[in-house]
């Protein structure tokens, strides 16, 4: 890939605070085997706390130049995503003319037969793919039905082309999840598995989080740098507390 078709700046961003987020707490503080939610994980809405944290999130890119906010935004298919994205735009983030440009690929990862399981529940309901998760790691276990890391990673692949293809030169926002930050970061950085589970191991990515990446010029390592990772607004001035929960379920992050 030739320096010119970089994004000039590439901000990805965890969405804020779902009511899975609140529900798998309250599965963990209970001891629970199953996570309290019905429906589909595609329709799990913010909190009440996560709309704050998007809006305080987007009153932050809307006090920069307008020369420097976002001026694309790409967003996972996931509700809590697109809520996310919305409110951030609504703040001035990002312009209001600025069409969701929704994109299938940065939805979150699939659990399969683990979806909505705690880790203490997979242990006790499924001790077979505990065991599978065990002997392989979480990067390359892909339980029946759902994905491995590897295999967002595939995904994620084609998304930096369609970046690459399309958005050249601009100031791109990707709003999507947990495992989709910590990926991108895998393929921008050319880390390998060590390298990005330790970075995992080290702390949750925050709700509403920003990992930010600036384009450098250089004729021998020209490309996105990263410029800070999992950084929390000041928001916490505007009263807006900062949470770290993992989507759900949290066997994928535990």
């Amino acid at each position: 890939m030739t320096n010119r078709r970089w994004p000039s700046r590439l901000w990805i961003v965890r969405h804020g605070q779902s009511a899975g987020n609140v529900a798998r707490d309250a599965a963990d503080r209970d001891a629970l085997d199953r996570i309290a939610l019905t429906g589909r994980d595609v329709d799990v809405p913010l909190s009440t706390l996560g709309e704050r944290q998007a809006l305080a999130l987007g009153q932050w890119f809307a006090a920069m130049p307008e020369a420097e906010r976002p001026d694309a935004l790409l967003v996972s298919p996931y509700a809590r995503a697109i809520r996310t994205a919305e409110l951030i735009r609504s703040a001035g983030g990002v312009d209001a003319d600025e069409p969701l440009c929704i994109d299938e690929r940065l939805r979150e990862k699939e659990f399969g037969i683990l979806d909505g399981l705690t880790t203490q529940g997979i242990r006790n309901l499924m001790p077979d793919q505990a065991e599978f998760r065990r002997l392989l790691g979480k990067f390359y276990h892909r339980p029946p039905g759902g994905e491995s890391w590897c295999d967002v990673i595939l995904r994620l692949r084609a998304v930096i082309d369609t970046v690459a293809l399309h958005y050249a030169g601009r100031r791109v926002l990707i709003v999507a999840h947990q495992v989709v930050v910590l990926c991108l970061r895998y393929i921008l950085e050319k880390l390998d598995e060590s390298e990005i589970l330790a970075i995992d191991r080290a702390g949750n990515v925050a709700n509403c989080s920003v990992t930010d990446y600036a384009f450098v010029a250089d004729r021998h390592t020209g490309g996105l740098k990263l410029q800070r990772y999992n950084f929390v607004i000041p928001g916490d001035g505007a009263g807006v507390p900062v949470t770290a929960a993992p989507d759900t379920p949290v066997a994928v992050h535990g």
